[in-house]
């Protein structure tokens, strides 16, 4: 027998007869979520026919993109060898465009001789998201990293003298240079570098199996890379670096490559 539960989050259930042994998944259908699961040890899990990470106490999570398609296939093989099969819809989200006329060619697109420092970043970045530590941190309830009035948001998108820039991809939360930034979960650092180009300051922190958090424009890091930190610790202070008109908290999540929404995953505001 198998039973489903949906709301405005998901809490989907494969039940196994009358057997205690379960599939659980969290989360919110939408584009741009990340949805978080439990299963029993010595399962498998393929999201549209990709096998999914899973740790050995069954733990796991997938994210969808900003732009997703909004029908996806769930697949578990349950430790018996049994199959199970859910069709996911998502919901479509309208995003905030701002149209701007008449910038000069120079803040549309950086000059000529800072394109291999951008490279540089870009290259650190992808680096330090890459791990796939097989820790369960994002299990978690996250927590707002910093306090303050939400300045931006997730999938908004500037088209600058008619050019489409690249969308938006964080939660922007407004504050004074200093203001505290804390973890939002468990996790181990892997990246701090003071002085990204766009992003400034910036800090990665890992929550587990390609979950992980990215905080921009700090004016300090607290941590460094290697050191493992508790939800609420003091990480960093919010700044006003890299290419930015006043301080505030860029944060932004990543499962692997795909770039999720943070504010789907803390209490909304």
């Amino acid at each position: 027998m198998h039973k489903y539960i949906f709301g405005a989050f998901i809490n989907l259930m494969f039940m196994m007869g009358a057997q205690a042994e379960m599939l659980e998944l969290r989360g919110e259908l939408t584009q741009g979520s990340l949805l978080r699961g439990s299963a029993p040890s010595g399962s498998e899990i393929w999201l549209d026919g990709k096998p999914i990470l899973i740790s050995d106490d069954g733990h796991f999570a997938f994210g969808f993109s900003r732009d997703a398609e909004l029908e996806h296939q769930l697949t578990w093989r349950d430790p018996e060898g049994n199959k199970h099969e859910k069709n996911i819809k998502l919901t479509s989200r309208e995003y905030d465009i701002q149209r701007i006329e008449g910038l000069p060619s120079k803040m549309v697109s950086p000059p000529q001789e800072v394109l291999d420092k951008i490279r540089q970043d870009n290259v650190q970045v992808a680096s330090a998201r890459s791990r796939r530590d097989v820790r369960t941190d994002f299990s978690q309830d996250f927590i707002w990293p910093a306090q303050g009035p939400i300045s931006g948001v997730y999938g908004s998108q500037r088209v600058l003298n008619g050019q489409p820039k690249r969308p938006h991809y964080g939660v922007d939360v407004a504050a004074p240079t200093g203001t505290p930034v804390y973890a939002p979960a468990d996790g181990v650092v892997t990246l701090f570098v003071p002085d990204m180009y766009y992003s400034g300051g910036t800090m990665i922190i890992d929550h587990g199996l390609g979950v992980s958090s990215t905080f921009l424009h700090l004016s300090k890091g607290l941590v460094q890379a290697g050191d493992n930190v508790k939800q609420g610790q003091l990480v960093a202070e919010i700044g006003a670096t890299g290419r930015v008109t006043g301080a505030h908290l860029d944060w932004r999540m990543n499962w692997m490559n795909v770039r999720i929404d943070p504010a789907l995953l803390v209490p909304k505001r």
